[in-house]
């Protein structure tokens, strides 16, 4: 399967932790592009690959059609939204598995297609939904809410210090013309707070901001990581790798309630992050933090 969809980051240690062996079952949550269910299902496992996402549910399958006839019938693929994992694991005969793997965040492919409108990076509609089928876009957040609601969505998911001050100027510049594509919303906002210190892009935030609040995302991992906590077996393993703080929070704090209730055991008292050579050859694994929970 190519790797031109992803490029799965921190694939070895997924993979040591999630604890491969043959005959076992296990569930990726995040599909993106196969990268990390193909290397179970070549470990001898069976896989259940879960993806809110159409297009990457039909590039791995179509993807599939190249790799040996024993690994397809490995892998199994659904659509749906990972905050679902159980149910959907459950319709697909993987109710009881020895892991689950989250692997959070925006594909390569997503941010790659201007289309998606993910990225400030390239020109593209103001869109964010990694469900196609869902109606709220991010331009409709952007033209709808009050600058108090911008404001504080800003705040909340971007953690965003200059909020109010972009929160009023699209507010200000909506009343002349609207912001249609990305591009237009990120020179607003590098017109509107100028560069800052560092790599990142003064949009930066404001983009995870509104992808976060259109598909939800935050609720949704909480969902997700109830729902693999019901599935998996003694001795089963959560793994989550996240790519902010927001999410990062939230793994952590759930693990440790888990953990409290004495349901099992944290086995990563600090994150796991990628070695050097693998941000020198993948950039976008900078970022990533990864987790894991063993049930008892």
């Amino acid at each position: 399967m190519s790797s031109k969809y992803h490029t799965p980051i921190l694939l070895s240690e997924s993979l040591t932790f999630l604890g491969i062996d043959k005959g076992k079952k296990y569930v990726d949550a995040t599909l993106g592009g196969g990268g990390h269910a193909l290397a179970i299902a070549k470990l001898g496992a069976s896989v259940l690959g879960i993806d809110t996402d159409h297009e990457a549910v039909n590039f791995v399958k179509n993807e599939m059609q190249n790799i040996k006839v024993e690994l397809q019938n490995k892998i199994v693929l659904a659509k749906g939204n990972f905050r679902d994992v159980k149910e959907i694991a459950e319709a697909n005969e993987f109710s009881k598995v020895d892991g689950v793997l989250f692997d959070l965040g925006v594909s390569s492919n997503q941010l790659d297609k201007a289309e998606r409108g993910f990225s400030f990076m390239k020109d593209g509609p103001l869109d964010m939904r990694m469900n196609s089928d869902l109606e709220v876009m991010a331009s409709d957040l952007v033209h709808g809410l009050s600058k108090k609601e911008l404001v504080t969505l800003f705040r909340r998911f971007g953690e965003e210090r200059y909020a109010n001050i972009i929160a009023g100027s699209i507010v200000k510049n909506r009343q002349k013309s609207l912001l249609k594509t990305t591009k237009q919303l990120a020179d607003l906002i590098m017109a509107t707070i100028g560069r800052r210190q560092g790599d990142i892009h003064p949009a930066t935030l404001v983009f995870q901001a509104l992808r976060i609040a259109i598909n939800d995302e935050l609720n949704s991992i909480e969902l997700g990581l109830n729902g693999a906590l019901e599935i998996i077996k003694s001795k089963g393993k959560i793994v989550v790798i996240t790519f902010h703080s927001l999410e990062d929070k939230i793994v952590k704090q759930k693990f440790s309630l888990f953990a409290d209730s004495g349901i099992g055991i944290v086995l990563t008292k600090k994150p796991i992050i990628p070695k050097q050579a693998e941000i020198n050859n993948n950039p976008r694994s900078r970022s990533a933090k990864l987790r894991v929970f063993e049930k008892n």
